[in-house]
């Protein structure tokens, strides 16, 4: 879909990387300035998952003939992708004024927890410190348990990486209509609260308290996740009353007048402890059969190789082994693109073609 688009991507971590892998899944060539002589960050695989379908050159960006040659290849690039704390990319000389003056039409993607300017911008922070702050970890507990949500997927990916991937895609259609590039100020602080905006919809009803346990998604017996016999985990969420109504037929609940009332708060505490004491009572796997096909909103918690095996993946293939490592397909899926994910590169090697390719360039 991105096909002679190109995305030149600076090193850095977790939400900057994914984003220029999304943008490489939909077939844009995103090259990464990999650090010359440098290894990946604890922790990391040598070759990451990340950077699939990506080519790669290292430099030592305070060097300045390898700084040189990052300026002639941004020269090159629709779009810029980094993920420095305010002020290191002018330090290094790289700064917007200055790429935008050379290359008018780049879309500089700058992506931060606090954001570029602001009370926080020069302090450090993580997933959770963001998510904490933008009001999105609110909700990711019950009332007696601390908030926790799944690592790094509500701030570093969904309120950051996507964000960045939305301004870039953005930009270039206007760079594309009007010959201007822009600066995409993309703060993790900033996607987190705006991806909020769906729960606020149900502040306007009364449906969202600020009381942890009192809304609509969080409370309710029928919107939780459940320990099952096995040690494993079964969600439940059916919100809608027909879908509620299959939950209590395929459970036998269906003339329990207490289950009748859904929507009473009263009784949401005591039809949690019943249905507790009803999923821990079987396997996880036989509530997962139990429930399959069904419109009763119940699936099973897989860890990814689990959700490797089962029928939903044997038909969507989403999970797959590339070079001897588990990751997702791209997503979403067009009609005429392969999403089938790509191998990653070593560090830097595509540097000698890239450098080829500029001294080749009039």
């Amino acid at each position: 879909m991105l096909n002679g688009i190109r995305v030149v991507e600076i090193e850095g971590l977790g939400p900057g990387p994914f984003a220029a892998m999304q943008l490489a899944d939909m077939g844009a060539d995103v090259i990464t300035i990999h650090r010359k002589g440098g290894t990946a960050t604890p922790g990391m695989p040598e070759r990451s998952l990340l950077d699939r379908g990506k080519r790669s050159i290292a430099l030592d960006l305070k060097v300045a003939d390898d700084l040189g040659t990052a300026r002639r290849l941004i020269d090159t690039a629709d779009a810029l992708i980094e993920g420095f704390r305010p002020g290191v990319m002018e330090k290094l000389g790289l700064g917007p004024d200055l790429c935008l003056s050379r290359n008018p039409k780049l879309i500089y993607g700058r992506m931060t927890g606090w954001g570029q300017d602001s009370p926080l911008a020069d302090t450090a922070g993580h997933d959770l410190n963001y998510i904490a702050l933008s009001g999105a970890l609110w909700y990711a507990s019950h009332p007696d348990q601390p908030p926790q949500t799944p690592a790094t997927l509500v701030g570093d990916i969904g309120g950051g990486a996507m964000y960045l991937v939305a301004g870039i895609l953005a930009g270039m259609i206007k760079a594309q209509r009007t010959g201007q590039g822009t600066i995409v100020d993309a703060a993790i602080y900033d996607g987190s609260a705006h991806m909020m905006n769906l729960l606020m919809t149900m502040r306007q009803t009364g449906n969202l308290s600020d009381t942890r346990g009192h809304s609509l998604l969080d409370g309710p017996h029928w919107s939780r996740t459940y320990a099952c016999a096995d040690g494993g985990f079964v969600t439940v969420q059916c919100l809608e009353p027909k879908f509620y109504a299959q939950f209590l037929n395929v459970l036998g609940l269906a003339d329990d007048t207490d289950f009748h009332q859904q929507l009473n708060r009263t009784l949401w505490p005591s039809l949690t402890r019943r249905l507790t004491d009803i999923f821990k009572s079987k396997s996880r796997d036989h509530w997962d059969a139990m429930f399959l096909g069904s419109d009763a909103c119940v699936a099973p918690v897989l860890s990814p190789e689990e959700a490797q095996s089962h029928p939903m993946n044997t038909h969507r293939n989403n999970w797959q082994y590339v070079d001897g490592t588990l990751q997702s397909a791209a997503a979403p899926r067009f009609s005429n693109r392969d999403w089938s994910p790509k191998p990653s590169p070593t560090r830097g090697q595509h540097t000698e073609d890239i450098l080829a390719e500029l001294d080749s360039r009039p």
